[in-house]
């Protein structure tokens, strides 16, 4: 099982997170985005619904995008808006279970809690992750 490798804040070289784990994260962001398009479809029928979901997702992928930590190993390492790592973590939890929450309030609860607690085993997977975020 191959790792993405970092250096930790005292130039040490460690694992940060599992190709699978990775692969999780990234089906989760997915879920995420289809969670706040569902709920802000729900808004408006047709024309206007579309659009309010096209919004939600676009907002949410700007946000997760742009703010990131530099040289974070899970991610491309670019930086278009550098901001601390507790300030990354923190928006990935609101975008990931703002998700799971918009599923929920669009009456899709069992799928909803299915998202927070695939969330949940990322992130206790992802310890080296978080520690390096927390650091930066």
């Amino acid at each position: 099982m191959e790792r993405v490798s970092c250096y930790d804040a005292w130039g040490r070289k460690g694992t940060i997170i599992s190709a699978w784990n990775l692969a999780l994260r990234f089906l989760l962001e997915l879920a995420a985005l289809a969670g706040l398009a569902t709920y802000a479809w729900g808004f408006a029928r047709g024309l206007l619904g579309s659009l309010c979901a096209v919004a939600a997702v676009a907002g949410a992928a700007a946000i997760w995008t742009v703010f990131a930590v530099p040289d974070d190993p899970s991610r491309s390492g670019h930086a278009p808006v550098p901001v601390p790592g507790a300030v990354r973590l923190c928006l990935e939890l609101v975008v990931l279970f703002g998700g799971a929450l918009a599923f929920h309030a669009a009456g899709w609860s069992a799928v909803g809690a299915a998202l927070a607690l695939l969330i949940a085993i990322h992130y206790a997977l992802s310890t080296d992750r978080i520690m390096w975020l927390l650091a930066q």
